[in-house]
């Protein structure tokens, strides 16, 4: 399970470096892709086989979710950590989640997400004051 934030550089070449404490996860290769809410997304190899076969046996069945599964392949990149734990985000999902040099990489359950740091704060301000104005209802599906 994926968890903590952690704040990350991107260089000019356009690679960050995973921490250390999670390179063990990601040996085997990982995959980057468009995620939700202007973020990345990024599955071990192992999992994002497991998504997508789980996501075949109904990918076709309605337009929306081909539509889903179109949007979420076509921005998959497959990479394999360097000796130093380095990643390359390619151009067009850097793009995407408008990712300076400044980064937030978070674990969330069965992946982590990529952030640009203010994209991170700007959203984390939005949904805590979203949580405070909602007292007393329960999210469905969380609790």
């Amino acid at each position: 399970m994926f968890s903590g934030e952690y704040e990350l550089k991107l260089d000019d070449k356009g690679r960050m470096i995973l921490p250390s404490r999670l390179r063990e996860d990601f040996q085997g290769g990982l995959f980057l892709t468009k995620g939700q809410e202007g973020c990345l997304f990024v599955y071990t190899s192992g999992y994002f086989n497991e998504l997508i076969a789980n996501m075949d046996a109904a990918a076709l069945t309605t337009p929306e979710q081909r539509a889903f599964l179109r949007l979420f392949l076509s921005g998959a990149k497959n990479e394999l950590p360097d000796r130093q734990g380095r990643i390359t985000v390619a151009p067009a999902l850097r793009t995407y989640a408008k990712l300076s040099k400044d980064l937030v990489l978070i674990g969330v359950r069965t992946h982590l997400e990529i952030w640009d740091r203010q994209e991170w704060a700007d959203y984390q301000a939005r949904e805590e004051a979203a949580f405070a104005n909602r007292p007393g209802e329960v999210i469905p599906g969380i609790f």
